[in-house]
């Protein structure tokens, strides 16, 4: 193992869930890592870099007090109201403290447009409640000091063990319909690439927006009809779901802050990475 990075101590919260649980995999061998976890749990009550925190009723500024991190990564899930307060208090510690935040928004900013995919500095615009609420978080952090706050919006995240892949299997198992949307064009990414992207934002210290999905774009049934190939040779029956009589872009392509070539990834590549 390599030996711990000492300029960091990085606090993620909602570490355990699934791209929580994937960034505290990739950090914790190189910096001092804590984490929350939301559901009393035995295991994680003896490790000492976890921190019981549930977000409609604790204060999170008491755990940011005990942790002093010098990064939050907030991968919080729950009730919006109560992030949103959340999020203030850790806009209110950054702002008198040496530490930043990055932020996982998504896609979903910008599910009010659909003509075009969408970058960096696009104005957000969300028909979503979902969406609304990133975009009140995101407009609160990006107002702290520049070098403070990292914002990644990020499209749909697949993993071997992700939510929508379990969804998947599952269906396939209980020959019921997957269902597939045949006007959404996206892009998509995986757990391992977005945990390898933050490491890289925080190794060179970048601050500001980053869009980290596939390079490429994708049909939302076309992709997700090759992916049940990989998984099952049987016949399964798929649900089609028009949202639109249109084509659909819910898409997030960098053009400004673009990572390095290693670090990019392609539909492709997704769906290899997935037949692992």
């Amino acid at each position: 193992m390599k030996e711990k990075d000492s300029k960091h101590r990085i606090l993620i919260l909602g570490a355990t869930g699934f791209i929580g649980a994937a960034i505290y995999r990739e950090l914790c061998p190189y910096f001092k890592t804590f984490g929350t976890y939301r559901t009393p749990n035995k295991d994680l009550k003896k490790n000492k870099h976890f921190i019981q925190y549930n977000v409609e009723e604790d204060d999170v500024y008491e755990i940011l007090e005990f942790v002093k991190p010098s990064i939050v990564i907030s991968s919080l899930r729950g009730d919006f109201h109560a992030q949103s307060i959340a999020h203030q208090h850790i806009s209110e510690y950054i702002t008198t403290h040496d530490c930043k935040i990055i932020y996982l928004s998504s896609a979903n900013a910008f599910d009010a447009y659909s003509k075009y995919p969408s970058y960096e500095f696009d104005k957000t615009l969300s028909a979503s409640v979902y969406g609304h609420f990133k975009i009140k978080v995101e407009n609160m952090l990006l107002r702290l000091p520049k070098k403070k706050a990292v914002v990644i919006r990020l499209p749909m995240v697949l993993g071997v063990h992700s939510p929508r892949v379990r969804e998947i299997k599952q269906h396939i198992d209980e020959g019921t319909a997957v269902e597939i949307f045949p006007n959404i064009i996206m892009n998509v990414t995986t757990d391992i690439k977005v945990t390898q992207q933050i490491h890289y934002i925080i190794n060179r210290n970048k601050s500001g927006i980053f869009h980290l999905g596939s390079t490429d774009l994708v049909h939302h049934d076309e992709f997700f009809k090759d992916l049940v190939e990989q998984i099952t040779s049987k016949k399964v029956n798929y649900k089609q779901v028009y949202t639109t009589n249109e084509d659909r872009y819910l898409a997030v392509l960098p053009k400004f802050n673009k990572l390095p070539k290693h670090l990019q990834i392609t539909s492709s590549k997704v769906l290899e990475d997935l037949h692992k």
